[in-house]
């Protein structure tokens, strides 16, 4: 029933319509994990992705077939960009939609279990010498502070760089495997920034729109980028399937992919000058 609130051809048309749908996929997935697994060990931030990538998975599943379509006709960096640009805006509304319900639900229910594994990982990327102690501190029971490194701007930079490749990798791998996969990859982030915009905003639902600016100046290009290399795995898989690897359209598909990992790796190195020279100087 859920994947019936809107279909891809009516999303690309109007884009916007998924940032409702991601708030209502987010807000079931921290709502039936609280309610149904309370004081459970099950109540996990994996449990909340889990229920989340179930919600998803029939829209993107059918959102990448339908890109594949069309891309057997294009050819050109600026025609690629042309077709699948409203793909690319509509998941990026949906991610929005993703991260402001993550946000919202952690602050209102007040669940420490709920994004553990997310607040984990935001203190092995920022606080790595002591990881229990950074938990301790942020968690939702905790006093959340924001942490400052101590690294040079040029290290931070080539680290995040690193990071964001790793992902970037993972997330084609994803989609190679299964064209919807790197469903994962992404809602796994939006669940992570919603953690670390908890951190920011001390858990007080005021201040969301601030954290959500505090993260989204650079998150918006860098998650923006998984989502094409999302999309351009997705169609390579589909095209592979449908054409075999000798047939002339599977050729042009390849040729467009390719397109579309420059494009994303372009913007990923974007997205990190954003993080570590522009972020900082806009919110001390």
């Amino acid at each position: 029933m859920l994947e019936s609130l809107i279909n891809p051809k009516s999303a690309e048309k109007r884009p916007w319509k998924m940032f409702f749908v991601g708030l209502i996929y987010a807000s079931l997935s921290l709502i039936l994990v609280h309610f149904f697994f309370p004081n459970d060990s099950l109540a996990n931030g994996m449990t909340v992705v889990a229920f989340c990538i179930m919600f998803s998975l029939p829209f993107m599943y059918y959102m990448i077939k339908q890109e594949e379509k069309q891309d057997e006709e294009i050819e050109g960096f600026l025609h690629v960009w042309k077709v699948h640009h409203d793909a690319i805006f509509a998941f990026m509304w949906l991610f929005l939609g993703f991260i402001i319900a993550f946000s919202f639900w952690h602050i209102v229910l007040q669940d420490s279990n709920l994004l553990n594994f997310q607040i984990e990982t935001y203190c092995k990327i920022n606080s790595p010498g002591d990881i229990e102690k950074c938990i301790s501190l942020y968690s939702i029971s905790g006093k959340a502070v924001e942490f400052t490194g101590s690294s040079t701007k040029s290290m931070r930079f080539l680290s995040i760089i690193e990071n964001n490749i790793y992902v970037l990798i993972f997330t084609l791998i994803f989609s190679l495997v299964f064209g919807a996969g790197a469903i994962f990859i992404l809602i796994w982030n939006a669940s992570v920034i919603a953690a670390a915009i908890g951190i920011f905003t001390k858990y007080q639902i005021a201040n969301i729109p601030l954290g959500v600016a505090r993260y989204m100046i650079h998150g918006f290009p860098e998650i923006a980028a998984y989502f094409i290399t999302a999309l351009a795995g997705g169609i390579f898989g589909i095209g592979a399937i449908r054409h075999g690897i000798r047939d002339k359209r599977f050729l042009r598909v390849v040729e467009n992919v390719v397109i579309l990992l420059f494009i994303a790796i372009v913007i990923l190195i974007i997205a990190a000058a954003i993080e570590v020279y522009l972020t900082p100087v806009l919110f001390r």
